[in-house]
């Protein structure tokens, strides 16, 4: 018997990950400089490694309370108070397994079969796959024409046209992998859109205390009642293998929501919440050393770029650039991306993987080493150059 005919129905909608396989790829070719990793190449910071070995010590070996313990969910009230005028009481925050399982649960929390979900593009697929398992519906909005943000307009079009199943808007800012983030106003008045109507904005700020050139802005101040706020670690303190993420709404949605948590998975791992509330709670500003590390690199990336003819924007936030590939080169990004590992040694994710709008574009991470960051221009300098020779051949 074939058995996978009896799975969900919904799979079959759910693509494997192109981003992973090409990444796969990339891994196996000598010499390759890497840009697709979308994780810090720094280490979690000392005093945090130290809590967790405490916390050890300790025996805090036990199942924590399934929303996260007091310690943490405390200290998470306090750090976004106080960095982000963000106000959640200890008992509307929820830990969750990364920000990954937080985003699940409250895609799957608010979802019935049917509804829809405007998610601007080009994204992280991730987003799209846990609406599909959900049995909801995922509508792409091309953002290319706007700089790559969802204007007021756009979203009330899409709300206009796609009627009273719309059940929820994502937004990420800064963003994966444009690095494009919004202004308060901008945020305010997408806020004018949604405010009234029976929907749910998914803001996942999991790079908020990467933005370089503005403070960090949210649609909790502007919209609080029908925002549920995903947040964490990972990125702002280089702790992505810790698996601590953050999920803030009112009080009465979070009871809700906390049904789906307990019963996806439990609690998360004890020792991690310590040293997560030691990261919260003791070091606020740990991010601001790699965030300058981060631009200086983002920095040297866009020149590079810029004289090789890649049209690019400056990336405000995160640790990604989206360029467009150079118009005198080949314009299918995946034979482009996939060439470029083969023949140039360096690894870049074709745009198009990244939903509508990203046709024409690579994804650099720049969260490698500055060393490996020139290793890898100079190599992509030699190969466009190679590929200018060979046209004119």
């Amino acid at each position: 018997m074939e058995m996978t005919k009896y799975l969900n129905t919904q799979l079959a909608g759910v693509k494997a990950s192109d981003i992973l396989a090409f990444a796969n790829f990339a891994s196996g070719i000598p010499n390759i400089v890497n840009f697709t990793v979308g994780e810090p190449d720094f280490n979690t910071p000392e005093h945090v490694q130290q809590a967790a070995i405490r916390s050890i010590q300790e025996n805090h070996s036990h199942y924590a309370p399934s929303n996260g313990t007091q310690e943490l969910r405390q200290n998470v009230s306090n750090y976004l108070a106080d960095k982000y005028d963000q106000h959640y009481t200890p008992e509307e925050v929820i830990v969750t397994e990364g920000a990954t399982e937080a985003i699940y649960t409250a895609i799957v929390s608010v979802l019935n079969p049917g509804d829809k979900v405007i998610i601007p593009t080009p994204t992280f697929p991730l987003y799209i796959a846990d609406v599909t398992v959900a049995g909801g519906q995922p509508i792409l909005v091309d953002t290319s024409a706007t700089d790559f943000k969802l204007t007021p307009e756009l979203l009330a079009q899409t709300i206009d046209r796609e009627g009273s199943s719309v059940k929820m808007v994502v937004l990420n800012y800064p963003g994966n992998p444009t690095g494009v983030t919004y202004s308060q106003a901008e945020l305010d008045a997408l806020g004018d859109v949604l405010r009234d109507k029976p929907i749910f904005a998914l803001c996942d700020e999991i790079y908020s205390e990467l933005n370089y050139d503005h403070p960090h802005a949210s649609l909790t101040k502007s919209l609080r009642e029908q925002t549920i706020l995903i947040s964490g670690v990972s990125k702002s303190h280089a702790m992505t293998g810790w698996r601590i993420g953050l999920l803030c709404a009112p009080q009465n949605v979070v009871n809700e929501l906390s049904k789906i948590h307990q019963f996806t998975i439990t609690s998360t791992a004890t020792v991690a919440q310590d040293a997560a509330a030691e990261a919260l709670g003791n070091g606020q500003d740990d991010a601001l050393p790699m965030k300058a590390e981060y631009q200086k690199r983002r920095d040297y990336i866009l020149d590079t770029l810029n004289e090789l003819g890649f049209q690019t924007a400056k990336p405000s936030g995160a640790f990604y650039i989206y360029t467009k590939i150079a118009p005198d080169l080949e314009q299918d990004d995946v034979k482009f991306a996939y060439d470029l590992a083969k023949n140039g040694h360096v690894a870049a994710v074709p745009g198009s993987y990244f939903g509508p709008g990203g046709d024409h574009y690579l994804r650099l991470s720049y969260a490698t080493s500055m060393a490996e960051i020139k290793r890898g221009m100079t190599q992509l300098q030699q190969y466009v150059a190679d590929q200018r020779v060979s046209q004119t051949v």
